[in-house]
């Protein structure tokens, strides 16, 4: 079970708004994450290897946003409140905890749009409070001439296939599961679609394997999809780049050398790969008619 801890803060002003997930405010109801990803980029921090073991609940999370929004909205400070940037919002126990639930709730009183980021199917859950922040939030004035929407619902994939997920994500919602949420919140008129982050090389971007994800996510009418590569922090246990090189050894060997070679020099991976990556995706984007933006 997770530690229950008191917070000063919950709600985060980001000084850059990112052009992928909008965000002028980032929101995180727990701290650490139990879908214990491999590639997750806040490895390589405090959370350490097994982050389920580190989890935290904002207890007073409820309290200190109703306060943290009411300020905001009296100097009609509106903006995009994204959910999560260094956690998943539907953890397992948030199911009986509603953490994530509760803020929503206070998200709706003070009229704030949101962008929901998740790998799980348990965002279902909240479709009737999730309809009603979407009829009823002040956009920001950088987004009134762009949407009318004051919900964006987003999932994130690497992979379609629940063995490779089981491998490099291992306790998050099976990629299977997540698409049918997927289409549940398209079906519910939700403005929805597919983060692509991160594809893993050669085992995820291949060919073959991007005009899977691309065919699927068309064809269950995604509005947006966005696709990043992958990045690698660390060389201590708890660290990203040890536990992947780690599990490709184990289930990929033939592609441990490769895997070295791209992150050798760098926690990023190379010039050459990205500008290739980019270019392929341009182009299937352009191919499957899904925009690499939101709206």
């Amino acid at each position: 079970m997770p530690n229950f801890i008191q917070v000063k803060s919950i709600l985060n002003k980001t000084r850059k708004r990112d052009a992928f997930f909008m965000d002028d405010y980032t929101l995180n109801p727990y701290s650490g994450c139990s879908f214990n990803c491999l590639f997750c980029y806040i490895r390589g921090s405090k959370y350490g290897t097994h982050m389920e073991e580190k989890l935290g609940v904002k207890e007073n999370a409820e309290e200190v946003l109703d306060r943290q929004l009411h300020n905001r909205a009296k100097k009609g400070q509106y903006g995009v409140i994204v959910f999560s940037s260094a956690t998943e919002p539907y953890l397992q126990f948030e199911e009986k905890l509603m953490r994530t639930r509760s803020l929503l709730s206070i998200i709706l009183k003070h009229r704030f749009p949101i962008h929901m980021l998740t790998r799980s199917h348990l965002i279902e859950r909240d479709i009737d409070l999730l309809h009603q922040i979407d009829r009823t939030a002040i956009l920001p004035e950088h987004l009134k001439q762009r949407t009318t929407r004051g919900v964006f619902v987003t999932f994130s994939f690497s992979t379609t296939d629940d063995k490779i997920a089981k491998i490099f994500e291992t306790g998050a919602t099976p990629p299977s599961i997540r698409l049918t949420a997927l289409k549940k919140m398209l079906d519910a008129g939700f403005h929805s679609g597919v983060s692509m982050m991160p594809m893993l090389p050669y085992v995820t971007d291949t060919g073959a394997h991007l005009h899977e994800l691309f065919t699927t996510f068309k064809k269950l009418g995604a509005h947006y999809l966005y696709p990043a590569g992958l990045t690698l922090f660390g060389n201590e246990t708890s660290d990203s780049r040890t536990l992947v090189f780690r599990a490709v050894e184990k289930y990929y060997p033939e592609l441990l050398p490769l895997y070295q070679k791209l992150f050798g020099a760098s926690d990023y991976l190379p010039a050459y790969y990205q500008q290739a990556f980019a270019k392929k995706m341009k182009e299937l984007s352009s191919e499957y008619q899904l925009p690499q933006f939101i709206c």
